[in-house]
């Protein structure tokens, strides 16, 4: 079975890091739309894509920032933070089958349980299409949790 566990305020350190890595998707294009209600063509529509500046779909740029989010909220500091802003710019387009990896690492501690976090996201030629930083306010409390299952949502 599959854990989340947190670090506390008290256990993070400078420097500290985690990634998660995640294969773009129609499926996730889909979703994200769905959830989002931006419904942009570029995202969603081939030919139109082809037309724009990008020569085809892209992913929603903020499907990038949300999963900086899950990796802040599942991995570093983890369950329990709580995400008080980011800074982010697009680098570069995502794309279908593209594979991301989204890097953490704890630049700064700050009073009131508040960290800041650089937040980099590169695709499968390790190419940065995002960075930025985050500040949360970590966890006081230790915590690990199974990892919970997301029922399956049929597209289509």
């Amino acid at each position: 079975m599959l854990q989340l566990e947190n670090r506390t305020y008290e256990e993070l350190n400078l420097g500290d890091i985690a990634s998660v890595s995640h294969l773009v998707s129609e499926r996730d294009l889909i979703l994200f739309a769905e959830v989002s209600g931006d419904v942009n063509p570029v995202h969603l529509d081939e030919d139109f894509a082809a037309a724009t500046p990008f020569k085809g779909r892209i992913a929603h740029g903020m499907f990038t920032g949300a999963l900086i989010s899950a990796a802040i909220a599942c991995e570093l500091p983890g369950p329990g933070t709580i995400y008080i802003g980011q800074e982010i710019s697009f680098l570069r387009p995502v794309r279908l089958g593209d594979e991301i990896r989204v890097e953490l690492e704890v630049i700064e501690k700050l009073p009131k349980n508040r960290v800041k976090i650089t937040t980099r996201v590169f695709n499968q030629d390790n190419k940065q299409v995002v960075e930025g930083v985050a500040t949360v306010m970590a966890p006081t409390e230790k915590t690990t949790m199974a990892r919970p299952t997301l029922p399956n949502v049929t597209i289509g």
